[in-house]
């Protein structure tokens, strides 16, 4: 399991780090489009941060579950 879960964590995490990066550079050419929120929000870069590494830790613990309830020899024959 936690090779599964290590491999999609280190992706997801990776893709978040690099979508904030952008995120703070785009923001400063995007001022004028948005309302009610000033370009670098730390909340919304918070919320929105935990969000995405709640939401990819679940997408990667459910295959993970799965794969631990598999019959190795089962899983070998199909290869």
């Amino acid at each position: 399991m936690r090779l599964v879960v290590g491999g999609g964590a280190c992706l997801a995490f990776l893709g978040i780090v690099v979508g904030i990066a952008a995120a703070l550079v785009l923001t400063r050419l995007m001022t004028d489009l948005l309302y009610g929120v000033r370009p670098n929000d730390g909340s919304t870069f918070a919320i929105v941060t935990t969000v995405l590494a709640a939401t990819s830790l679940l997408a990667c613990c459910t295959p993970a579950r799965r794969a631990m309830n598999a019959d190795p020899m089962v899983a070998v024959r199909y290869q």
